[in-house]
């Protein structure tokens, strides 16, 4: 057995533990961009005690998931600063990180981007970078890429490198206690989403592996209590740690189909990003496990995803399509809309198969998918 592990140089978890940032940022220097989503003030709430430490921040709001020009800008206003700080959710988190990646490096974010740029390496390491997550959904704290959306090209692509792997990651529960009931059930089935996509992925090991073993019950279990009651602490807590375990899983082993499309789907609409794989999920694993089953019976993927509908089930002898009815019960009581009430219109299938096909998730996949059965997923969505 082999295998390669890298996450985040120090993790601390637990509620309550944003109170310690203000004590151990200032190691990073004295200056600070701190990157946010829309709500600057909560942000401010929360990180006072850091500019009484003195250390002097400058706020940068991103409105909605990350771009490359959002980046561009916000790579110029780190220049003077010693670290980076992303408090929000993932697109918050993913800015910051690009952000980080990107200013002390030639250039612009288009030399660096995936698929629809140079995909050229950092030519010199990130500034420190610090994550704080609001959510409990990507788990983009402890992973190694950024996701930046090009309204040019109509796609999203990933920055990646290990050296963007977080100095500090603060993750803190409490801090998602007042997230909205529709925002916890789409960041919610992201997060379920990554510990199923490299649970079954090509570059699975073992260790990824437990941690999607634990991560996944756990988050069948909390999502609808936390969706149901926002102010439950104790599912708050386990979704967030689910959400960590799977940041670990994905940037590890990495994703699969539903990702795959997220990234075109992304591109052309307004729609958050795990409200994209909540619709994808069920039918993406129906069509992987039918061509598992059709051209490659022996796989130990089907295995992995017979496990994985035990545990939606309650039931260990459930085979493996036994998880697209649980999923898909799961998305019907979190009120997950169709990719057509997100705006998907039937003309646009073949373009966004097109670059599904090409996407970075795609290439973990257990197995390559055709685009017939690509463009069966999307229409099973709408």
């Amino acid at each position: 057995m082999r295998f390669e592990f890298a996450t985040a140089h120090r993790i601390i978890f637990g509620a309550g533990v944003i109170s310690e940032l203000a004590a151990l940022a200032p190691a990073f220097g004295q200056h600070a961009l701190v990157v946010t989503g829309s709500n600057q003030d909560r942000a401010k709430q929360h990180l006072g005690p850091l500019e009484s430490s003195g250390v002097a921040c400058r706020y940068l709001s991103v409105h909605g998931e990350p771009t490359v020009e959002a980046v561009r800008e916000g790579a110029q206003a780190a220049r003077y600063a010693n670290f980076i700080v992303g408090f929000g959710g993932g697109s918050a988190i993913d800015a910051a990180k690009a952000i980080a990646a990107v200013a002390p490096n030639s250039g612009e974010p288009l030399d660096y981007l995936e698929v629809i740029g140079q995909a050229k390496p950092l030519e010199n390491p990130p500034r420190p970078f610090i994550a704080v997550p609001t959510t409990a959904g990507t788990g983009a704290e402890v992973t190694r890429n950024a996701v930046l959306g090009s309204p040019e090209q109509l796609v999203k692509a990933s920055i990646r490198s290990p050296l963007m792997l977080a100095r500090l990651a603060i993750v803190d529960p409490d801090l998602t206690l007042d997230v909205p009931a529709a925002v916890t059930a789409t960041t919610g089935l992201d997060t379920i989403t990554q510990l199923i996509e490299p649970f079954v992925s090509i570059r699975a090991n073992a260790m990824t592996d437990m941690f999607c073993l634990d991560g996944f019950p756990r988050a069948i279990k909390a999502l609808p209590a936390a969706y149901a009651n926002g102010a439950d602490r104790l599912a708050r807590a386990e979704m967030s740690f689910a959400s960590l375990l799977s940041g670990l899983s994905l940037a590890n082993a990495g994703l699969g189909v539903v990702h795959g499309f997220a990234a075109p789907l992304g591109g052309i609409l307004n729609a958050p990003h795990g409200a994209l794989c909540a619709a994808v999920l069920p039918h993406g694993t129906a069509l992987n496990i039918r061509a598992l089953r059709e051209r490659a019976p022996q796989h130990p993927a089907l295995e992995k995803y017979a496990r994985i509908a035990a545990l939606l089930t309650q039931d260990p002898n459930a085979q493996a399509e036994a998880a697209v009815a649980a999923l898909a019960a799961l998305c019907n009581t979190l009120k997950i809309p169709t990719l057509r009430s997100l705006g998907l219109i039937q003309s646009e299938i073949t373009a966004v198969v097109e670059k599904a096909a090409a996407a970075s998730s795609m290439k973990a996949n257990p197995l390559v998918l055709t685009k017939a059965e690509l463009t069966e997923i999307l229409e099973l969505s709408l």
